[in-house]
């Protein structure tokens, strides 16, 4: 289905879904399209909770990650679905490309969703500001997709290997590709997002999907 609109919604709204779409993937991982030995578990963000003031409300960041593990020992990958906390203040932007380019120094794999367009502290896309700590490269999203989803190989430095990134633009309306989670240096697993998203959307209250779709109530 296509991509919704979130920066139309209080950021409580989305907050929801986050938790939904969060425990889809999660579920989807574990019910077969991860290879024996590894498991999807969802987790809270290693961070402090960050106050933020967005549409004139303050929420508090509590959205969860998913932590892909090998033998329940070693995480391998992180999946993370970013929220409006993350970009709510230069602070708040700051602790989230910290702590992704924490995992990814310590040989830990990213997926990151961002479903919310640049703002004034992420100006270029979210993956700019993360990239520019790892390699400086130019970078500009397309003028007609303004949303990303970035897959970050770890690289290893024993061996020699840099970190990748693998980018895909999409935008509001669009179905979502499926996209890598790296779980060793030479393999992945495809993450289906769009049927996730499908399937947490499919459980959402009526009046949620009918405020997110059209702005208003159905009563209004």
């Amino acid at each position: 289905m296509p991509m919704h609109d979130w920066t139309n919604v209080e950021p409580g709204i989305y907050h929801h879904f986050h938790q939904q779409w969060t425990v889809a993937i999660a579920d989807t991982l574990n019910a077969g399209f991860l290879p024996p030995g590894f498991s999807a578990l969802i987790e809270p963000h290693c961070q402090s909770v960050v106050t933020a003031e967005l549409h004139n409300a303050t929420i508090f960041q509590r959205a969860n990650r998913i932590a892909i593990w090998h033998r329940m020992g070693e995480v391998v990958c992180i999946i993370e679905i970013v929220s409006p906390g993350n970009k709510a203040s230069r602070s708040a932007l700051r602790a989230f490309v910290e702590k992704t380019c924490d995992f990814l120094r310590a040989g830990v794999n990213v997926l990151l969703v961002d479903p919310f367009p640049p703002g004034p502290y992420d100006p270029y896309s979210l993956h700019k500001v993360i990239w520019d700590e790892i390699e400086e490269a130019p970078f500009e999203m397309p003028a007609d997709e303004t949303l990303l989803l970035a897959a970050y190989q770890s690289g290893d430095n024993a061996l020699g290997l840099p970190s990748e990134a693998y980018l895909q633009p999409y935008r509001v309306g669009a179905a979502m590709p499926d996209m890598p989670a790296w779980i060793e240096p030479d393999s992945y697993v495809e993450v289906p997002l769009e049927r996730t998203y499908q399937s947490a959307w499919d459980v959402c209250p009526s009046d949620y999907r009918f405020l997110v779709e059209h702005g208003r109530l159905p009563d209004e």
